[in-house]
């Protein structure tokens, strides 16, 4: 292993960008710097360019470009996406069912719901991290007219059941619509919303080598929802504010170069399945990611270190992982806690996170680091 090399392992809270996708930025600033609203040349130059990259988005996802609208990313997404669809169907009925695992983007959003009046139910997902079709079902009545549920979770990499929420909509004959947080899927997961049955869904551009500050959101045609921000009319009145074209045609340059899931996926699961055999020969870690999770996440816990001692332990050995969601800093993890796990391997879980630059030389350099960190921090 090559000495002082950078070992980054934390590719769920950010990915680097592509040069490529930086180059594209810099590009489109200082050559198509127009506004894309604007109706000379200079703006439509500009516009070509953002649909441009609104095709090549919409075409990974499975979707037409018209069902795409820009975000600043995946929390914005989220918002538009809950407020929208509850203030649009809040005729209809009252219900809201999500999980107790979901982005904090989205238990905010439903927490502020909530306080409006809506009902909102919070399934508990089990000590590995699934949901059952059957607490689905159970939740979802005739009143419900939201369901929101992330496609992989952002802390374990578990692969929530998307498709049998639609199905217990259908069932249960309600007017809900079905949302879902696909930022850690996109890329790396085969889907599309469609096939999920989803009407709504968000991605984000930095979780696959894009730049941060831009995502999108799906709308399906058959879905409408309302929005909570208004100005010139921008993303057809969904949206509106002068687009970050920039932004939005690096997330199409980063998008454009991504390798299909299943291309990438054999090396995720070698790597995370070398990681697991290292991890069990250490008596004092737990793995806490289920084994049919997405590869790309492994979450453990590291004995009886806490997880910021751990982690800034790594860091100095230039490794760096998280100890859960980064928009959750310095608060134990929700998920885990939602899973019921002990307070001991909450507190000393750790998240290590793959990209597909991620190579055999990081796992190894982790392991050994971790062996060496739970003997001298165990001391």
């Amino acid at each position: 292993m090559e000495e002082n090399r950078e070992h980054y392992l934390d590719n769920s809270a950010t990915t680097r960008v592509l040069p490529e996708a930086a180059r594209k930025a810099a590009e489109v600033m200082v050559e198509e710097y127009g506004n894309p609203s604007s109706l000379h040349t200079r703006g439509f130059r500009a516009r070509q360019e953002l649909e441009a990259s609104r095709e090549t988005v919409a075409a990974r996802l499975g979707a037409k470009p018209e069902e795409l609208y820009f975000t600043s990313g995946g929390t914005e997404g989220n918002n538009l996406a809950l407020f929208g669809a509850a203030l649009a169907k809040k005729r209809q009925g009252n219900r809201i069912v999500t999980t107790l695992a979901e982005h904090d983007s989205v238990l905010g959003t439903v927490g502020e719901l909530e306080k409006q009046g809506f009902e909102v139910v919070r399934l508990r997902p089990d000590s590995e991290g699934h949901l059952s079709e059957e607490q689905l079902f159970d939740a979802v009545n005739e009143k419900t007219i939201l369901v929101s549920m992330m496609l992989v979770n952002n802390e374990t990499g578990a692969v929530f059941p998307v498709s049998a929420a639609a199905r217990a909509i259908r069932r249960k004959k309600a007017p809900a619509l079905l949302h879902t947080d696909a930022v850690q899927a996109f890329g790396k997961l085969e889907f599309s919303p469609a096939k999920l049955g989803a009407d709504l869904c968000t991605v984000s551009a930095h979780k696959v080598h894009g730049p941060k500050g831009v995502g999108a959101l799906y709308v399906s045609k058959s879905a409408r929802i309302l929005p909570h921000t208004f100005g010139g009319g921008q993303e057809k009145g969904l949206r509106p504010g002068t687009e970050s074209v920039p932004l939005i045609c690096a997330f199409g340059e980063a998008v454009r170069l991504l390798p299909k899931a299943s291309e990438a996926g054999p090396e995720m699961e070698r790597l995370n399945g070398l990681l697991r055999g290292k991890l069990r020969e250490l008596p004092e870690v737990t793995v806490n990611s289920p084994e049919d999770g997405l590869p790309y996440i492994l979450n453990f816990s590291a004995g009886r270190v806490r997880a910021e001692t751990m982690l800034h332990f790594l860091a100095e050995q230039n490794i760096f992982v998280s100890s859960g969601s980064a928009c959750g800093r310095a608060k134990p993890s929700h998920v885990l806690e939602a899973m019921g796990l002990p307070k001991e391997r909450i507190s000393s879980a750790l998240r290590v996170s793959f990209s597909r630059f991620s190579e055999e030389d990081d796992v190894l350099a982790l392991a050994e680091a971790l062996k060496k960190g739970l003997r001298t921090l165990l001391h």
